[in-house]
């Protein structure tokens, strides 16, 4: 589906290349040596007074930004989709002495293996600089495509003003490939409390929803976020700061009353989560409490605790999840036990490698009997038994079963030696 934006009035003509070292950004042409310098004050015309002439300054500075020839930068026009995908891209740069720019170190390792490995081969030679023939933009929109930032063939005119919801839709898919999303359920409890979210599509919600929770996008004092609205250039500076500066975002606080917890994520961030009931809480507590039974040979990141069978395998897994590497052949915990909030299921994933199951008994049990109380044993005795017969090598076909109030899905990758356990709240029919 292509996303047909309303034409412009006019083009605005961006500055040419021959332009750049003259009005880009308040440079100025003083030579020291053979290295440029940079004025004082921004040579932008109209942003005195402005609520943003912050932030301007600030990407004036790292020489992000580009004004129009007549000197003014137009702070409260619309954002164009080109202008702001080019500052997307030169935000997560940087500049030197020499105005040559490189890739700042913490957005490489922010990148998935695959998407370092694009900019590496692909883009080896890119110079950060508009097109000298054709679309001056390209450049610019073709590494935020290879990169998943967008897709463009939703768009039908880069040059057509950016919606908020657009605006969301490239952070969304940003975030995704440098960050992690939100728990979608807390952020989308979030967002509901904006009167106009309804008017937009539900997947455009998800995306706004991920911006507000985020705290990268905020509503208006009219209590709405702004659906249909166009982001003006300003705007998208603030948008911009946030996103590639944490500090500056707007932090959004769980509330522990609406069963909501901030939860460590891959990297040394948090996250919050929105569980769906008291004993998903409580079962969270328990996760921690069996990782310890483990010593160090465990980690916790999201809802997931993670056991290894050593602080060797630990550190391969680690960093095979840093690197963003989902191959068959990337290191694996050993046994996991895990919590999913959005549809209200639990979960054991046992690889059975020799010992796996004496060095993983205490903390599976423990995570057992809070969660099935009474029935405990039950689980218990019958998990023994299929993790036997698939450790022997006996292939077993998948099954389910009723445990006291769960439905328990059990799914066997025999040549693996693969054993999951799904655990869901039984369905009354």
């Amino acid at each position: 589906m292509r996303i047909n934006f309303f034409k412009p009035r006019g083009v605005r003509i961006l500055l040419s290349l021959s332009l750049i070292a003259g009005l880009f950004a308040g440079v100025s042409q003083t030579e020291v040596g053979a290295v440029p310098v940079r004025a004082k004050d921004p040579v932008f015309s109209d942003i005195k007074g402005h609520w943003a002439k912050q932030e301007i300054e600030a990407m004036v500075e790292q020489g992000i930004l580009d004004g129009y020839p007549d000197g003014s930068f137009r702070p409260n026009e619309p954002v164009k989709v080109d202008q702001f995908i080019k500052m997307l891209i030169l935000s997560y740069s940087e500049q030197h002495p020499n105005l040559e720019r490189s890739w700042k170190s913490s957005f490489l390792e922010s990148l998935t293996e695959e998407n370092r490995t694009i900019l590496k081969q692909d883009y080896r030679y890119f110079n950060f600089k508009p097109a000298m023939t054709g679309y001056w933009a390209k450049p610019y929109i073709d590494v935020a495509s290879d990169l998943n930032f967008l897709n463009k063939g939703r768009y039908s005119d880069f040059q057509a003003n950016m919606t908020r919801e657009n605006v969301a839709e490239v952070l969304f898919y940003t975030l995704q490939e440098t960050e992690y999303l939100e728990d979608e359920q807390f952020s989308r409890t979030v967002a509901q409390g904006y009167g106009d979210l309804t008017s937009a599509t539900d997947r455009e919600q998800k995306f706004i929803a991920e911006a507000l929770i985020k705290g990268i996008m905020e509503g208006y004092p009219d209590g709405k976020f702004g659906v249909g609205r166009y982001v003006t250039r300003a705007e998208s500076l603030v948008i911009l700061n946030r996103l590639t500066d944490k500090m500056k975002r707007i932090p959004v606080l769980p509330q522990a009353e609406k069963l909501q917890r901030l939860v460590p994520t891959t990297g040394g961030g948090q996250k919050i989560v929105a569980f769906p009931d008291r004993k998903m809480w409580d079962a969270y507590d328990t996760l921690k409490q069996a990782g310890q039974l483990r010593g160090t040979n465990y980690d916790l990141l999201d809802t997931t605790l993670r056991l290894f069978k050593d602080e060797k395998e630990k550190k391969a897994v680690q960093e095979s999840t840093a690197q963003g590497n989902t191959s068959a052949t990337a290191a694996t915990e050993e046994a996991a036990i895990w919590l999913d909030p959005t549809y209200n299921t639990y979960g054991i994933t046992v690889r059975l490698r020799q010992g796996t199951l004496a060095r993983n008994k205490e903390p599976i049990q423990l995570f057992a009997n809070q969660l099935f109380s009474y029935d405990a044993i039950a689980f218990n005795r019958w998990f023994d038994d299929i993790c036997a017969e698939v450790e022997a090598g006996r292939p077993l076909a998948s099954k389910q079963a009723d445990v006291g109030d769960y439905t328990v899905n059990v799914l066997v990758d025999n040549p693996a030696k693969t054993v999951i356990f799904s655990i869901a709240i039984k369905k009354a029919y």
